[in-house]
């Protein structure tokens, strides 16, 4: 859809009208629940419906995209009412800070700078937002403790992201394998520390072994560019489609699923993955 001057204004008031509504909401006489939410209190609010937004696009459903885009919508405009009404910033400030971050970030858009492809486009934001954080250390004074490049890694987000963004993190820093083969040769090496965890008395080995696995099966997926919170999720999606499929054919025999020996499931399994194919 091309962007006309009608299409903006209608934009702009439909957005105008969502940042009212929400100050309405949150103001004395309003309603009672979103007056008392918080940033703290609505940050499980956030992220699910973040998941429902992939839990959309996952489906193909417009209707339910459109939807589900519209209350992850209603997040931010929720979190900066509440900074507003605290004189901290408003929602001006966020559209603009994003709008400013992305002609920065774009130079080979918005500026003179000529980029080869996807991949020199990422080399260049990741300069750029380098320059950005010491522009700002400057500003507050610098520190006697240098900032870690992990810091503004989120640690409220889901393991496997947090995994992967360390990962690429402490790659760009130079603490990297030469090779996929040695990423592999690390997972293998994982597996056989925690068959030796597994053999002893020790959970707590057991978990960290285990850890040290998961993590090294992240990396494993970043060097192939895959994303492993993706990768399991789709993994999730077609376990359950198969066990449907293993419910329906026990069902038509009538067999009771407690009661099936590990090779019949072995071969309901089987079943429902060739005719997934």
């Amino acid at each position: 859809m091309n962007s006309s001057p009608d299409s903006n204004n209608a934009n702009a008031a439909a957005f105008t009208r969502l940042v009212e509504i929400v100050a309405r909401l949150r103001a004395p006489g309003g309603c009672p629940w979103d007056r008392e939410q918080t940033h703290s209190s609505l940050r499980a609010h956030l992220i699910e419906e973040a998941y429902e937004v992939l839990g959309a696009i996952e489906k193909n459903d417009d209707r339910n995209l459109q939807e589900e885009l519209g209350d992850l919508l209603l997040q931010s405009v929720m979190h900066a009412q509440i900074a507003s009404e605290e004189n901290r910033f408003a929602i001006e400030d966020v559209l603009n800070g994003i709008s400013d971050k992305l002609v920065r970030r774009h130079p080979h858009v918005f500026g003179n700078t000529d980029v080869a492809g996807s991949d020199e486009v990422l080399r260049n934001w990741d300069a750029i937002k380098k320059s950005e954080k010491r522009e700002i250390e400057t500003q507050k004074g610098g520190g006697s403790t240098p900032a870690s490049i992990l810091d503004d890694i989120s640690s409220s987000q889901p393991a496997l992201l947090e995994a992967l963004e360390i990962s690429k993190k402490a790659a760009k820093s130079g603490f990297e394998w030469p090779n996929a083969a040695g990423v592999l040769d690390k997972l293998r090496e994982e597996i056989d520390e925690l068959e030796v965890a597994l053999s002893g008395t020790d959970k707590t080995r057991v978990e960290e072994e285990l850890g040290d696995l998961l993590f090294t099966a992240v990396n494993l997926a970043r060097w192939n560019k895959i994303n492993p919170e993706l990768a399991l999720r789709d993994m999730i999606a077609r376990f359950k489609n198969r066990f449907v499929q293993m419910e329906k054919s026990a069902l038509e025999k009538g067999l009771e699923l407690e009661n099936l020996s590990p090779d019949h499931w072995n071969d309901l399994w089987k079943k429902a993955k060739q005719n997934e194919k």
